[in-house]
């Protein structure tokens, strides 16, 4: 995106890949809930783990130890001006679905107008940025882009998925379906029972098997996705061995719950990797299209009456640091940095839209004496609710105005969430606030999440060190009004697109990290979420013949540079690698 590719022009590998490692085996993962559907490029319905991934590619692949450089994939070759007005690709030859049929310039004009047309949200916005299609030779196609100036668009562009024209109804595209899907990856739909499980199958005439991107890669002869309803009954399928893999997110279970036979004589591997990128935003996130959190007001008592050192301290053995930002752990961050020279004059048409102290870098969250007391944010939190119009009276909070008490919904997707949002409740009850929790099975959980149909829910938004475009889809005013998209808090700030647009049409790094520091700023004094937590490191549990890489990207493992030993090789007692 900015700067030069890492790898040079012949380059044999991606250095976190082994193009040695032995390729073979099944390997089981475990995903929480269910599906209903095979198709992830499209809003309705569930879609499985892993169809993305393994059967659909795109023009270019994703170097992961970069922050966002692209290498050819189905394309050869690619042209674009210093202006980034428009993009050219050349197809490979060879390139081919699974079905054998060659991927043509005809299907990559296909695809782009059904994903503008049919596909998901982000990708209508995307992709109506391109002003033209045309087949420019045998194997060649061009996209010109509108004149918003977005230069991450040829990067947009390469990584669209290819699908195949002649398999596909444009009709019939939005509609769920459970018919294994057919593309050009890797990997082709092996066994699919519907709710439970999906299985795939390493293609052996795969095109694409000897590309420097894919040289090490893709070493699993089969992988199985289970799906189990709560995170316990997966831990216990990972204790058991039926699944091979385990990324950990809770401090207590890391603590206290790796004790079993297996960890013992080291047959199942713990691991601390390190983490060289931004944590993402987690968070409790106010709708704030419901009227009871329309005023900023009431969103910044809510946050007050968060005691995150008693949360951290009582139920995650203070494993937890507080989230300061929405890029935080990284350059992007506004955290303690003073806006510089470029970031005040971006703000500068908003400065009622920035908060003093976030603007001079020095804002942080209130912090209380983790006793579980936090009077100090209760009383803050109903000086802020009486200056909104509240009154308590009889222990509970009511409107002045209209007699109604502050009563809502928090909707919960897991039991895991439940600890959690139990306790933030039994703090707003004592301030005279109502908060009840609600928790759905995962279909009706992710529909009302799509029509933003709840008054608060958690959420995590992952962050890459170039965010780009899917910024728009998350904080967007359209985004807002737009069912599907990534926008929970219903946010319509000018301020924040005019970051937005800053942070895309940046020609370097330098003014990219100023633009997203000044977005950070916007975005926090907006009191949009209550930031919750995130962990240190990296926390991974593996059955000891699921190998690994000696070196880790910057954005973390890549599970598909892993391997299993083949049998008969030593599997137990060993050791962390070089992070």
């Amino acid at each position: 995106m900015h700067g030069e590719p890492l790898e040079a022009q012949g380059f044999t590998h991606f250095p976190y890949a082994n193009p040695d490692a032995p390729k073979g085996g099944r390997v089981v993962f475990a995903v929480q809930g269910s599906f209903d559907s095979l198709n992830p490029l499209i809003v309705k319905g569930a879609a499985a783990e892993g169809v993305r991934e393994y059967i659909y590619e795109s023009l270019l692949a994703r170097a992961y130890d970069e922050p966002f450089s692209l290498y050819g994939l189905i394309a050869e070759n690619v042209e674009t001006p210093a202006d980034r007005s428009f993009v050219e690709f050349t197809l490979r030859p060879e390139a081919k679905f699974s079905d054998g049929m060659p991927i043509t310039v005809e299907d990559v004009i296909f695809s782009h107008a059904l994903l503008r047309d049919h596909g998901r949200p982000n990708h209508r916005s995307y992709y109506r940025k391109v002003a033209k299609v045309e087949k420019t030779g045998e194997r060649k196609v061009r996209f010109t882009f509108d004149a918003s100036g977005d230069r991450e668009m040829p990067l947009i562009i390469g990584l669209m998925p290819v699908l195949p024209r002649h398999l596909i109804d444009p009709e019939r595209f939005e509609k769920t379906s459970l018919i294994p899907q057919i593309g050009s990856g890797p990997y082709t739909i092996a066994k699919v029972d519907p709710g439970k499980s999906i299985s795939f199958k390493r293609d052996p005439d795969y095109w694409g098997r000897d590309l420097a991107v894919n040289r090490g890669l893709y070493n699993f002869d089969e992988i199985r996705f289970d799906y189990y309803r709560d995170a316990g009954s997966m831990f216990e399928a990972f204790k058991s061995g039926l699944v091979r893999l385990r990324n950990e997110d809770d401090p207590t279970r890391w603590t206290e719950g790796y004790t079993f036979p297996a960890i013992r004589d080291g047959r199942v591997v713990k691991e601390a990797l390190p983490v060289e990128t931004p944590a993402g935003m987690s968070a409790l996130v106010f709708n704030t299209r419901r009227p009871i959190f329309a005023d900023p007001r009431e969103r910044q008592a809510l946050i007050r009456l968060f005691d995150f050192e008693w949360v951290n301290r009582n139920l995650y053995h203070g494993q937890y640091a507080r989230t300061e930002s929405y890029f935080p752990r990284s350059e992007l961050s506004s955290h303690g940095r003073p806006a510089d020279q470029t970031e005040r004059a971006l703000l500068a048409p908003f400065a009622d839209q920035v908060k003093p102290l976030i603007m001079a870098g020095s804002f942080a969250f209130p912090v209380s004496d983790g006793t579980g007391e936090n009077r100090e944010g209760r009383r803050e939190a109903l000086q802020l609710l009486e200056a909104a119009g509240y009154q308590l009276t009889g222990g509970k909070l009511i409107k002045v105005a209209t007699g109604e008490p502050f009563e809502f919904e928090i909707l919960a997707a897991t039991r895991g969430q439940e600890r959690l949002l139990l306790t933030y409740a039994r703090a707003l009850k004592q301030v005279g606030i109502e908060a009840k929790i609600r928790q759905v099975d995962s279909a009706q959980y992710q529909r009302r999440k799509q029509t933003y149909d709840f008054d608060m829910i958690q959420y995590f938004w992952p962050v890459s060190l170039s965010p780009g475009n899917e910024q728009s889809f998350r904080w967007g005013s359209e985004a807002a009004v737009t069912e599907g998209s990534f926008n929970y808090p219903g946010m319509r700030s000018a301020g924040v697109v005019a970051m937005i647009e800053a942070l895309l049409k940046a020609e370097d790094r330098t003014g990219f990290v100023s633009a997203a520091r000044a977005l950070d700023r916007v975005l926090l004094s907006g009191d949009y979420v209550i930031p919750l937590f995130l962990l240190p490191h990296l926390w991974v549990a593996h059955w000891s013949d699921l190998k690994r890489p000696e070196t880790t990207p910057l954005y973390g493992y890549q599970i598909d540079a892993w391997w299993l030993a083949p049998p008969g090789a030593a599997t137990e007692g060993e050791g962390a690698r070089k992070p």
